[in-house]
C-alpha cells in the first residue's frame, strides 16, 4: 500500500497598522475557517514582539488570559480563537516570542554553534525567526499555515519579524506566500466621510520594510464604497479586488461569514495558485450562529473575580459561556462582580437576581474573602455553582470553615501557618523557585466516579483536561470532606490528586481543578459549560414560576 504523500504547506503572514486591537487573530481564524470548510488542512500561529518567554508570568491586566495548551505551554489569548473556530489543538509551536527567539539564540551561541562568529539580529535572530515561521509547514500536516504577527506595522520591536517575513517571501516561489494587512479606515464624523490616509500611511510603512501586502482588509464602521476601494488599491498598490470589507460585526462568530461574503478565501487561493473547487461546508456554524443569535430564553451568571475590569483576563470563560448558551438556546448574560468588594454583609445584595455563579481561576491573596463568602451564599441557597481552579480551592476553604467548623482553614498559599491546609503546594513544587513555566501545566487525565455528577456531565469515566496550578486539595482531610457531604468525584489516576468536588445535594455544585474553558469550541462546548447553563437556566425558570 503507498505511502500517503506529505503536504506541502503555503503560508499566509496576517500583519496589522494604523492602530492594535483590531482583530488580527479574529480575521486569521475566520480566513482559516473558510479554508478549513473547504477541506484544506489549516493551521494558525502567534509571533509575539514582546520580550518575555511567554505571557506565563505576565500579570493579565497586561496582556489578557494566559492560554494553556494540551502539551503545556502558556501562550498568547489568541490561540485561544484559533481553536475555537478550527477545534484543532494548538502547541508550543504556535506561539513564539521575541523573548523566546533570542534565548534560543543565545543558548546556542553559549554552546559554541555559531563557531565563533559576531551573533547579531540578521542573520541570526531572523534566521530563528524564519525556522519557527517554517517549523509547521515542514510536518507535512498542513496545505496552509497562517501566521499572525503581533503588534502594530512601525512598532521598534516587531521590525526583525517583518525582515524574517520579508525573507521568507523572497526566498520562497512566488505562489507560496501570501500577506494579508489589515488595516483601520476611519470615519471622520464632522467630515461625514471615510478616510484613507491612515492606511496609505500603513502600507509606505510596511513596503519600507521590503513587504508589499497582496491583500488589504480594512476594518471599518461603514460600508467601503467602490471609489474608496478604488483610491485604497491606487495609492497601497494592490488590485481592487483585494481591497477587503471588514464591518464591525456583532459577534466574532459572524466574521467568518462577512469574509465568505466579501471572497477573502477565493482571493487568497487564487493568489497562491491553489485549484479547490469544493463547496464550503458551514452548515453546522450557521446552525450555531442562529441559535446564537435567535435564543428562546436567557439568564444571568455572576462571574467573581479580581481582574474583572478587564474582560479579556477571562476570555475563555466568556467565550465558553457563549458556547453553551448556544447548546442551550439562550442567551447568557454576564455580570462581572469583583471578588474585593464582596463581603458578607453586602454578598446578598451583589448576588441578587442572579442564576449562577462562577468563581474564577487566578493567583494570591487579594479578593479571597469575597469568593468565600459568594460560594457559601450560592450553596446555602441552593444557587448553581462552578468554581474553576482558585474557585474550587475557595469551595473547598469555605466548606472546611463554614461546615466541617475550622474557622481557621485555609490554603497555604494566603497563609502558609493554618492551622488546618485544606489547599497545600504540590509535592513536586515545592522545591521551585523559578516561576515561569514551572507549574503543573497542559493536559492530565482524570478519573470520574460512577453515579457522580460529573460522570452524568461528561458520559465516560475517563478524562483529559488541562492544568495551570501549583496548589492542591490536601488529601489527609479528605475523609473529613467527604463525611460532611462535599465528594471528590474526579481523581488524577497517576498520583491520587483530587481534580473534581461536588455536593450531591445541591442542584448544581461543581468545583474543578482545571480549566475547562480552554477546551470549550464552536463545534464542541464544554460539557461542564453546557450543564451549567442548563442548571441555570432551570433554577431561573423554577424561580420565574414560583413568582408568577
Amino acid at each position: 500500500m503507498a505511502s500517503k504523500a506529505r503536504k506541502t504547506a503555503k503560508y499566509i503572514f496576517v500583519t496589522g497598522g494604523v492602530t492594535s486591537s483590531l482583530g488580527k487573530g479574529i480575521i486569521a481564524s475566520s480566513l482559516a475557517k473558510l479554508l478549513q470548510a473547504r477541506g484544506l488542512s489549516v493551521t494558525i500561529q502567534k509571533f509575539d514582539p514582546y520580550l518575555n518567554i511567554d505571557p506565563g508570568t505576565m500579570n493579565p491586566y497586561e496582556h489578557g488570559e494566559c492560554y494553556v495548551t494540551d502539551d503545556g505551554a502558556e501562550t498568547d489569548l489568541d490561540l485561544g480563537h484559533y481553536e475555537r473556530f478550527l477545534n484543532v489543538r494548538t502547541s508550543q509551536a504556535n506561539n513564539v516570542t521575541t523573548g523566546r527567539i533570542y534565548h534560543n539564540v543565545i543558548t546556542a551561541e553559549r554552546r559554541g554553534d555559531f563557531l565563533g562568529k559576531t551573533v547579531q539580529v540578521v542573520p541570526h535572530i531572523t534566521d530563528e525567526l524564519k525556522r519557527n515561521m517554517l517549523l509547521l509547514g515542514q510536518t507535512g500536516d498542513y496545505d496552509i499555515v497562517i501566521t499572525e504577527i503581533g503588534g502594530c506595522v512601525g512598532d521598534i520591536e516587531s521590525l526583525p519579524f517583518l525582515e524574517a517575513v520579508r525573507q521568507v517571501k523572497f526566498e520562497m516561489n512566488e505562489k507560496d506566500t501570501l500577506i494579508i494587512h489589515l488595516t483601520l479606515i476611519p470615519y471622520l464624523n464632522s467630515a461625514g466621510e471615510l478616510k484613507t490616509k491612515p492606511t496609505q500611511h500603513s502600507v509606505r510603512m510596511l513596503q519600507e520594510a521590503g513587504i508589499q501586502p497582496d491583500i488589504l482588509v480594512c476594518r471599518t464602521e461603514h460600508p467601503l464604497p467602490y471609489d474608496i476601494r478604488k483610491k485604497i488599491a491606487l495609492f497601497c498598490n494592490v488590485q481592487i479586488n483585494s481591497v477587503i470589507e471588514a464591518m464591525d460585526a456583532d459577534t466574532i462568530y459572524a466574521v467568518p461569514l462577512l469574509m465568505l461574503k466579501e471572497r477573502l478565501d477565493q482571493r487568497a487561493l487564487y493568489m497562491l495558485d491553489i485549484y479547490n473547487d469544493k463547496d464550503l461546508d458551514l452548515d453546522a456554524w450557521k446552525t450555531f450562529l442562529s441559535r446564537l443569535k435567535n435564543p428562546l430564553d436567557s439568564i444571568t451568571i455572576g462571574l467573581v473575580g479580581k481582574y474583572v475590569e478587564l474582560h479579556d483576563a477571562y476570555k475563555s470563560i466568556v467565550e465558553s459561556f457563549i458556547h453553551a448558551g448556544a447548546a442551550n438556546e439562550c442567551k447568557v448574560n454576564i455580570k462581572w462582580i469583583h471578588s474585593e468588594g464582596l463581603t458578607e454583609t453586602n454578598v446578598l445584595e451583589k448576588l441578587d437576581g442572579l442564576d449562577g455563579v462562577l468563581v474564577a481561576p487566578g493567583f494570591g491573596e487579594r479578593g479571597i474573602d469575597g469568593k468565600i463568602a459568594a460560594i457559601q451564599h450560592v450553596r446555602e441557597n441552593k444557587i448553581p455553582f462552578f468554581g474553576i481552579c482558585l474557585g474550587m480551592q475557595m469551595a473547598v476553604i469555605e466548606f472546611a470553615r463554614n461546615v466541617i467548623g475550622w474557622d481557621t482553614a485555609h490554603s497555604v498559599e494566603m497563609d502558609s501557618a493554618t492551622e488546618f491546609p485544606v489547599i497545600h503546594l504540590m509535592e513536586d513544587q515545592k522545591d521551585v523557585s523559578n516561576k515561569g513555566g514551572t507549574m503543573r501545566l497542559g493536559s492530565y487525565p482524570c478519573k470520574i466516579k460512577k453515579d457522580s455528577l460529573a460522570n452524568r456531565i461528561y458520559g465516560k469515566v475517563n478524562i483529559k483536561e488541562r492544568h495551570r496550578h501549583r496548589y492542591e486539595f490536601n488529601n489527609a482531610y479528605l475523609k473529613n470532606f467527604e463525611e460532611k457531604g462535599l465528594l471528590a468525584t474526579g481523581i488524577n489516576p497517576e498520583n491520587n490528586l483530587v481534580e473534581m468536588v461536588e455536593i450531591p445535594e445541591h442542584p448544581f455544585y461543581m468545583g474543578v481543578q482545571f480549566h475547562p474553558e480552554l477546551k470549550s469550541t464552536v463545534m464542541n462546548p464544554h460539557p461542564i459549560f453546557v450543564s451549567f447553563v442548563k442548571a441555570a437556566l432551570t433554577y431561573s425558570q423554577n424561580k420565574r414560576s414560583v413568582i408568577s
